[in-house]
This record gives structure tokens, sequence and C-alpha cells, in this order.
């Protein structure tokens, strides 16, 4: 039975170097690191126990987009530059610098010792490799040039990576500002509005409209906070239930794309990512239904993925690629035409990475005008909202200062 091994080595240049690895024995572990061209120190079986509570720290567990792509691109030079498979995946076992990736790796290249292939050792692991990941690496083994695939799927990883972080940072502004306006009205309902009802039920008489509503809703929310909020608890518990369900996310994918301010940044990105995804796809060999399969999966919006279905399914029974997504309005009849051309000249790659390159632009362009349109629209929204609340509390006092005149 194989056991864990932690082992330290030098290697050609005197580097000291450090590590685990799966073996039958001590013997085994150090004639294998002889082959990699390691002078071994120390080998030591490690027990169960200590493994498991270091493969399962809190934060180490988590895999990033950008260590992939760093795998990835390193992965590609030491391929290109010559080292065995096994060798090159020792290597970054060794020096990745995420715990839970390096520990994959290991696993990954004592698969491949056994005589598993790359791509079905990383299948093994669908947290750090996807499908489109996977896909890819068999493409580039059966065609032998899995150095270029790895150097593509680098390139595509970190353009999902940017797009991500525009995404973002279109997001965090509003959402912060959001989260401001809840907090301060919050602590004016329970704090502020109060102090003005003691001080006019001092006084007597009937209170204007909006400042009896305003201590209806302070009274309502001192009394039931706990029913306020547990209710919004609940109801975010519920959200992210209904969610989870195909037919739930189908539905948030459409209001998405029907949102009036964000619904065209959130369909240039689906586009981005579908023609980005595609394209790769179709460069590394993979079969264009396969690659259909894994862009309907991948592209991270349910009516776009729906539309992919129902032109794979259209390719399956010989019809083009563009022809189908005519009947889609989430795809401009730019697409629809560029593909077209693509299929027409054999370049469907080219013109797929072109479309890709054209909405990155789009989406950055809308992340910059959305940033500078909506920081004044919250403005607005928080004074109005806070101002609101204001002029209620104050209403009475103008009528005591009219009366007095």
């Amino acid at each position: 039975m194989a056991e864990t091994f932690a082992y330290k080595v030098r290697d050609r240049q005197g580097k000291l170097v450090s590590g685990t690895v799966e073996a039958d024995s001590q013997s085994a572990v150090a004639l294998r690191l002889r082959e990699l061209g390691y002078a071994p120190l120390t080998i030591e079986a490690v027990k169960a126990g200590a493994a498991k509570r270091e493969l399962h720290l809190p934060g180490r567990n988590r895999i990033k987009l950008k260590d992939v792509a760093v795998f990835s691109r390193q992965f590609a030079t030491m391929i290109n530059s010559g080292l065995s498979l096994l060798r090159a995946l020792s290597i970054l076992g060794d020096q990745t610098e995420n715990p839970k990736l390096a520990e994959i790796v290991r696993l990954v290249r004592t698969d491949v010792e056994k005589g598993t292939s790359l791509s079905e050792a990383m299948r093994k692991h669908p947290k750090a490799f996807s499908n489109l990941y996977v896909a890819m690496v068999k493409a580039g083994e059966i065609g032998g040039f899995l150095d270029q695939v790895l150097v593509r799927l680098a390139d595509t990883i970190e353009k999902e990576v940017e797009l991500r972080g525009k995404i973002k940072s279109a997001m965090t502004y509003p959402v912060a500002v959001f989260g401001m306006v809840i907090m301060i009205l919050s602590a004016m309902l329970l704090f502020v509005v109060p102090m003005f009802q003691s001080l006019y039920s001092t006084l007597g008489g009937t209170l204007p409209l909006p400042t009896r509503v305003l201590v209806g809703m302070s009274d309502i929310f001192k009394k039931f906070w706990w029913l306020v909020l547990g209710g919004a608890i609940g109801t975010g518990f519920a959200l992210r239930r209904w969610k989870a369900t195909p037919k739930g996310r189908y539905a948030l994918d459409v209001m998405k794309l029907k949102m009036p301010v964000f619904g065209s940044l959130f369909q240039k990105t689906a586009l981005s990512r579908f023609s980005r995804t595609l394209s790769t796809l179709l460069k590394s060999g993979v079969p264009i239904l396969q690659g259909l399969d894994i862009v309907a999966d991948t592209v991270g919006n349910g009516v776009v993925a729906k539309a992919v279905k129902d032109v794979q399914e259209a390719v399956r029974h010989g019809e083009s690629l563009s022809k189908p997504l005519e009947a889609h309005p989430v795809f401009p009849p730019m697409v629809v035409q560029m593909m077209a051309v693509g299929e027409e000249t054999g370049a469907l790659d080219t013109m797929l990475s072109k479309i890709a390159d054209f909405y990155d632009a789009e989406v950055s362009a809308a992340v910059d005008s959305l940033t500078s349109l909506i920081e004044p629209l919250l403005i607005a929204v928080m004074g109005g909202a806070v101002g609101g609340m204001v002029v209620s509390l104050y209403l009475p006092m103008f009528n005591i200062i009219k009366l007095i005149q």
C-alpha cells in the first residue's frame, strides 16, 4: 500500500528542495528522486492524520484561476524546453505556491507515473482543472502540441481573470453604497426618530402624514427588529436555494440580461466568454460538438447556454454553426455574421478570437462608463433617502414656527 513520504533533496545546482510524494517504500522514493537528478538528504514517512490536517487547513483549499494560469504557463515552458512530463510535474509540485494545487500536481504526477494519461489524471481534480482544461489537454496529448495548448489555456484563463476583475470592480461600488444606505437608515430608525418622537409627544397635536409614517416605521423596526433581520436572512437563504436550482438559475440569468443598467454588461461578458472559449477549443483541435458541449457548461449564463445547446443539436443534424444563432436575440447580428464569414473562409477560430477581443474592449468601456454614471446616481439615491427622512422629521417644527409667526 502506498504511503506519503516527506523528502529533502539537493538539485544539480545545490539548491535545497523539499516536498511530499506517494510511494510504496523509502527506497522507492530515493530511487525516483535520483532518477530525477536529485541528491536525497532525508526521506520520512508522513502520518496520515498529519497529512490530512495539513491538507484541510482553513483557506488553504481554495485554488484561484490565477494560480492555474501560472501553473499552465510554467508547465508549457518546461515541456517546450525538452523536460519530460514526469520531471516537469515533479518540479511544479515542489515550486507551486498554492499548497492545495501543489498537492494536486503531485497526485497527477503519481497517476501519470502509473501509466494514466495526463488528461485523465487531471480529470480526477475538477476543483483545479475544469472540463475545458481537461478537453484541451487531451487534444494536445493526441495532437502532440501539449505546450501550445498549455500556453493557450494560460492566455484564456488570464483573460477570464481580467474579465472577472472588471465585473467585480463595476459591482463593488454600488454594493458598498447600498450597504451604507441600509446602515444609515437603520440607525436613524432605531436611534434618531425615537428622540424626535418623544419630543413631539410632549407638544401634542397631530403630526404631518410623512412624520407619522416615519414614526410608525420606527416603532415596527424597534419592536420587531428580530423579525425584520430574520426575514432578510431567510429571504437571502431562500434566494440562494432557488438560485441553485436549474429553473431558478435560468430565471436569474434572464433577469440579469433585462436589467436596465447592467444588462448589456452581462450580455457582453457572456458573449466574450463564449467566443474566447470556443475559439480556444477549436484552435486546440477539440471536435466542434464536444467543444459546444464544454462551452455550454462554462459560459456562465443560462440563456447563452441554451442557445449553444440548440446550435449543437443543429450542427449534429448537418446545419451550419451560425444559422441557428439567428433565432436567439442574445446573439447580436454582428456576431452571427462574423461567425458565418468565419465558417465560409475556414477561419472560424480566428473570427471568434476577434469577437472575443471586441467584447473584452466593450466590457472595459462599459465598466468605465458605468462607474462614472452610477456614482452620481447612487449619491442622489442616498441623499434622497436620508434627506427624505430628515425632512419628515423636521416638518412638525416648520409648522410650529409658522404658528409662532
